[in-house]
Formats: C-alpha cells, sequence, structure tokens
C-alpha cells in the first residue's frame, strides 16, 4: 500500500487528508516526528521502541508488546521471550484513569488491550472498596473488529453475522493485564472471563457479578464517585427514567468513554458491574490519544470529547 491514498483503505477519511502511506523510515521518522504510535501484531516490531526512544522520539504501543510488567508472562501468554526486559519496568501502562502521572512523565506508554480496559476500569473501585475476595469470574461480549483487520473464514460474513460464538471460555491473554492492575489495588487477585463474539460491528460489554457483604447502594455509588467523580472519560450510569438505563456498546460507539453501571442486590449481597466500550476508541486510539495528550502537556480531552451516533 505504500504510496497509497490514505482515504482509499479509510473511505471514511476521504475529503479530510491526502495523506498517503510511506515506507518505514526511521532517519525520516527522526526528522519529522516528536512521537510515533505503533499499530503493529503482537510480537512484530519490538525492536521498534528502543530504537526510537534512541532517537529521543516518545512512542505510545497499541500492541501488546510492552504491556506486561513480568517478562515471564509473554512466555505463558503471547509464546514469545522479551528481548527488552528492561524496557517494561520502565514503560507506562496507558490507562489514565490509572497511571496518569506516570503517563505524563514517560517516554514509552503501553495501551491495554480492549477487554483489559472495560475490566480494569469497572473492577478497579470495587476490589479497592468493597470486594474482598481473591477470584472475580466474568463474561465479556464483543464484536468482529476485535479479530482485527486479516480476514479468516471465521470472520467471513457468513459465518460471523447472527452469531452468539463462545470463542475463549477460560485463560483469555488479556487477563495477565487484568490481574496485573487489579494487583495493585489488591494483592493476589485472581481474574478468568468467558469471552464471546457478538453480532455487532464495534464496542464490547464486560459483566460480572461479585459477592459484598454489608452490600448498599450508598457504598457502590460511593466506591465508584470517589475513583472517577472527575474523570473525563468514565460515565456512570444507573439511570430508570433513561431510554438507556444501564450501559450498552451502542451508545459508546465512536466515543472515548467508558459507561460503568451496576445493579446491587443488598438481601443477597450480590453486586453486579458491567462497562461498555468502543473497543476501537477507549480500547485503542482514543485511550493512545489521551496518553499522548498527557505526555505532552495538553489537556486530556483534546481531540476526543464528542458525543456518539445515535441512533445507529
Amino acid at each position: 500500500r505504500i504510496g497509497e491514498y490514505v482515504y482509499r483503505v479509510h473511505p471514511n477519511l476521504r475529503g479530510f487528508t491526502r495523506l498517503r502511506f510511506s515506507e518505514l523510515n526511521l532517519s525520516r521518522i527522526g526528522d519529522l516526528c516528536d512521537a510515533v504510535v505503533l499499530a503493529l501484531p503482537h510480537g512484530v516490531g519490538l525492536d521498534l521502541p528502543p530504537r526510537l526512544l534512541e532517537m529521543g522520539i516518545k512512542v505510545v504501543d497499541l500492541s501488546a508488546n510492552y504491556r506486561l510488567r513480568d517478562p515471564k508472562d509473554y512466555e505463558k501468554y503471547y509464546g514469545f521471550t522479551h528481548p527488552y526486559p528492561d524496557l517494561l519496568e520502565k514503560r507506562a501502562y496507558g490507562l489514565p484513569e490509572l497511571h496518569r502521572r506516570e503517563i505524563a512523565s514517560a517516554s514509552l506508554v503501553a495501551c491495554p488491550g480492549c477487554i483489559a480496559t472495560a475490566a480494569i476500569l469497572s473492577l478497579a473501585p470495587a476490589v479497592r472498596e468493597l470486594y474482598d475476595g481473591s477470584r472475580i469470574l466474568a463474561h465479556v461480549m464483543i464484536g468482529s473488529t476485535a479479530a482485527g483487520a486479516n480476514p479468516s473464514r471465521y470472520t467471513h460474513h457468513p459465518e460471523r453475522v447472527g452469531v452468539v460464538r463462545p470463542y475463549k471460555l477460560t485463560r483469555h491473554r488479556h487477563r495477565a493485564e487484568i490481574e496485573q492492575e487489579l494487583g495493585l489495588l489488591r494483592r493476589g487477585v485472581k481474574v478468568d472471563f468467558a469471552a464471546y463474539a457478538v453480532d455487532i460491528v464495534r464496542g464490547l460489554m464486560f459483566g460480572c457479578q461479585l459477592p459484598v457483604e454489608g452490600l448498599s447502594k450508598t457504598r457502590v455509588w460511593s466506591a465508584y464517585r470517589q475513583m472517577y467523580g472527575n474523570e473525563p472519560f468514565i460515565m456512570l450510569l444507573n439511570d430508570s427514567k433513561a431510554l438507556y438505563k444501564l450501559p450498552d456498546p451502542k451508545i459508546a460507539v465512536g466515543t472515548n468513554f467508558c459507561l460503568i453501571g451496576f445493579e446491587a442486590n443488598e438481601e443477597e449481597g450480590l453486586l453486579v458491574v458491567v462497562a461498555a466500550i468502543d473497543n476501537l476508541v477507549k480500547g485503542a486510539a482514543g485511550n493512545a490519544i489521551q496518553s499522548l495528550n498527557l505526555m505532552f502537556g495538553l489537556d486530556e480531552t483534546t481531540g476526543l470529547l464528542q458525543p456518539g451516533l445515535h441512533p445507529v
């Protein structure tokens, strides 16, 4: 695709840019760029961040290449030995709601996976303030864009449309990120979830049930507002009069918002937490822009404050 107009691959950009795809040229990048956003497949381009950092260029990596702090987790979940374990200690995990200060001072930011983003954001207040257990079981439903850009027999339209397909019922690799981050709030928390491919293009829904002693709606609201009351991209939803009482990926599409809601069964001490995001925005590109804004001292919301489309 070298030399091809970007809008021919991304038709929604026609009329907005005349940029063309170009060959990767590090010396030219060094002359032109203050930052580089990498969106390569997992395991590809591992040597690019250290080379770019040596040139004084800041890096935001959307792949899993630098997300995990423990090098052993790459062998366990991704099947390769990490060649730059020292960088894993220096990078910032690109979830601003939990790591704003680290991101602002970092030269290398590793953006979270989309499922990990929804899971961590929805569970963090509960793990910190409400849930004292050591194991969390959950589920996630996700659209076809999560499968990436390369087609396969499983993503072919006749096979993909209309499905509610279990595709990873345990040991999903995003589990490593979720445990890593929630472990900062409560040591030893173990998380597993069942993942289902559903008949939407973009968006995901994460949900889990947590037994909580002394549960009350007031306690839940307090925990979540205390952590997220001033967060620009977190919306707490539980509005009985609204068309959408609780989060739904449909109303998150095209936005950088994470929608979080809950139901508290006080009588039985059961808290149900759900979260919805656009896997391509808050779960990927939007989070990268949010981190870049912090890295360069810009308003965190620059370029990201727009509502989703409704109806779609």
